[in-house]
């Protein structure tokens, strides 16, 4: 008896992770529509290293869960450097300030703090938007707040490309529709 109370215990636990994963994986998609990949988008031109690992980072229809596993290996030896001058403060301050908002939101759901690697993405975020606010103008920073920034940008931008390709990964296997989309999207893809 108490051997088959255990069992149904931990099936019903399973799912119950797996109805918190679902939800948690609604809200990263979420994320990578309003956030995520258009933040992605002035950030990957900038990096001076993009070029070791763009080609790989731009995803088919026929991968597989291996090629994606490949290319998360193949991220974890990329070092990111983001060329500050490349990047348009102005417009990037813009846009975190108008989405600080849906960010805050995001912090307030207990769920994100699930998933440890998302919640550092979004508190890096976060940090980021409080740095860019913080400064009158932008475009005539000295430079020890130009190196400040572009450090900040860099956390932001190594933490959101392999939570983007985990996020590809989710869409392939779960919504062929959406990711069909986001591969039209891809930040990476130049002629996307």
């Amino acid at each position: 008896m108490l051997i088959v109370t255990l069992i149904i215990d931990q099936m019903l636990e399973s799912r119950e992770r797996q109805r918190r994963m679902e939800k948690l994986n609604m809200v990263i998609g979420t994320f990578f529509s309003t956030i995520g990949t258009p933040l992605l988008a002035p950030l990957v031109p900038a990096d001076t290293f993009i070029g070791r690992v763009k080609e790989r980072l731009v995803i088919r229809a026929d991968w597989h869960n291996d090629m994606f596993r490949d290319v998360q290996t193949c991220l974890e030896n990329h070092s990111c450097c983001v060329a500050v001058d490349h990047i348009d403060l102005e417009a990037l301050r813009s846009f975190l300030v108008s989405h600080e908002d849906f960010l805050l939101r995001l912090v307030e759901n207990p769920m994100v703090f699930e998933h440890e690697t998302f919640t550092d993405l979004i508190l890096a975020i976060n940090h980021l938007t409080q740095e860019v606010k913080a400064r009158d103008d932008l475009s005539v920073l000295p430079s020890s707040d130009k190196s400040h920034l572009g450090k900040d940008i860099e956390r932001v931008y190594s933490q959101l490309i392999p939570q983007w390709l985990r996020y590809m990964g989710y869409l392939k296997n779960n919504y062929p529709y959406l990711f069909s989309l986001a591969m039209r999207k891809n930040p990476f893809n130049d002629s996307a």
